[in-house]
């Protein structure tokens, strides 16, 4: 496969999916399963994809909470003045102030990852699609090597089909002259006695019924009987 920077800039401007959300893509590894470098990429992703989603959630509840402070403030403010610099209000206000700067401090680091998370991510996703076209061609290749096999192998084993049917057509062929001559010869109540004989050592080996039916059989005594 050619160098990686060569497809990162082939893909640049192109929008991928989040590979480890699509179902489809999980169905790739179905039969042989992830490569060691596919799941610790994946994991990666999921891990990015989980801290985009908790930075989000924290970004809110911080909105939220310095909402709140600053409602607070506003109440407080009522309350204190330089005559009661140390009253509960003037206390409450200071905690409050100093707690929206915390708060503020939060927002901005929660603002900054999630400005930075999407590149990342998008890095990462990146680097998983280019495991996974490897791994996708890597096993094309194989498969294609196996095809080719099986196709030469199913070649070789047609040859050896065709051969092996004539050769059965020809013992066929050859058990139907061996009895009609013998037909001829010793006549049929002769092959008679022995059409049963040899018919019963078949079925005690096991090897099936005598060559040819009686079918055949009847053809060859019709075949004796009839005017020469």
């Amino acid at each position: 496969m050619r160098d990686e920077a060569y497809f990162r800039e082939a893909l640049a401007g192109k929008e991928i999916p989040l590979l480890s959300l699509d179902p489809k893509w999980h169905r790739l590894f179905a039969i042989h399963g992830k490569s060691e470098a596919i799941t610790k990429c994946e994991r990666e992703v999921n891990e990015l994809l989980a801290e985009q989603g908790r930075c989000n959630q924290e970004l809110k509840d911080l909105r939220k909470l310095k909402a709140k402070l600053m409602d607070s403030i506003m109440h407080n403010m009522d309350g204190a003045n330089e005559d009661k610099e140390g009253s509960l209000e003037s206390r409450k206000l200071e905690e409050n102030r100093r707690l929206i700067g915390e708060v503020n401090g939060q927002i901005e680091e929660r603002a900054d990852r999630l400005l930075e998370l999407p590149r990342f991510l998008r890095q990462k996703n990146e680097q998983l699609m280019l495991f996974t076209m490897e791994y996708g061609y890597e096993k094309m290749r194989v498969n294609a090597r196996e095809a080719e096999e099986i196709s030469e192998w199913i070649n070789e084993i047609r040859v050896e089909l065709k051969k092996n049917i004539i050769r059965k057509q020809n013992c066929e062929l050859n058990s139907r002259e061996i009895y009609a001559y013998m037909h001829d010869i010793f006549g049929p109540q002769i092959i008679d006695i022995f059409d049963i004989e040899y018919e019963y050592e078949e079925e005690e080996d096991g090897t099936g019924d005598a060559p040819e039916g009686d079918d055949e059989k009847q053809e060859t005594e019709d075949s004796a009987d009839s005017p020469k």
